[in-house]
This record gives structure tokens, sequence and C-alpha cells, in this order.
């Protein structure tokens, strides 16, 4: 890759796209896992247990549902009561059917890639740390 490339987009949300499809075509039930401590996660608090929400993500259970590049929006019904859901795709931990639990959990290397920051300053000495690169094998 040359230094003129953009960076690689997150697979998550591909990966999310694929496997909801693949749960709703073979007529079962998709839910997300959320991450409900992560900035930006907009959900009906009174339903987080120990720090995540499971969702129902069907297109059954909500309503005007995005599975976007950024995040995953939609409206249902909690209870009584309708919401508005917003969650980045960074909070979404993983996604399987209720039915048979067969799904898919994200890895750190299907996360999104944080945000540029400054480069940082040199050590004293003028010496600049490198570290060498790494390959993770994905099965």
């Amino acid at each position: 890759m040359s230094e003129s490339s953009p960076p690689l987009k997150s697979r998550r949300p591909y990966l999310l796209r694929a496997m909801h499809e693949w749960i709703s075509d073979n007529l079962q039930t998709p839910h997300i896992v959320v991450d409900a401590g992560i900035n930006g996660v907009d959900v009906p608090r009174q339903y987080v247990q120990d720090g995540k929400i499971i969702l129902n993500v069907s297109l059954n259970a909500t309503s005007g549902l995005n599975l976007g590049n950024d995040g995953v929006v939609f409206r249902a019904r909690f209870g009584a009561t309708t919401h508005d859901v917003s969650v980045p795709i960074a909070a979404v931990l993983g996604i399987y059917a209720r039915e048979t639990g067969q799904g898919m959990i994200f890895s750190e290397a299907d996360a999104p890639a944080p945000p540029p920051s400054a480069p940082p300053d040199n050590p004293p000495g003028g010496e600049v740390k490198r570290t060498k690169p790494t390959l993770k094998v994905v099965k």
C-alpha cells in the first residue's frame, strides 16, 4: 500500500449487513449485542444489563432500520413505549440468530479505525522508535 492510499474501511458494517441478510433469508430473527457504555449509544437504559444490551433488529421488530457504515439506526417498541435507537458501529459486538445462536462476534480487527491523531513528538535525542509490522491469521 502506498502512502497516498486512503486507510482501509472497517469490515464490521459490511459483515453486519451480510450476517443480517443471511439470518433473515433463513427466516430467523437477527439480534445484535451492543456495548452500551460506548459514547454515542442511544438505547433505553432500563434494558441494559452488565453494560450490554441485546437488540432485535429484524425487519418486523424495527421501523426505518438502517445498517450503515457508521452505525445502526432504527425505531422500535420497548414494552409499551417507542424509542429511537442509535448505535455507533464500534459498539456492535456481534450479531446472531435468536433461534439457533448462529452468528458472528466481531474482533478488534473488524473495529473501525480510530480517527487520525497528531504524530507523536520525537523522543529526546531525535530517535523515532519503530515497531515491526505484525500479521494476524484470520480463519
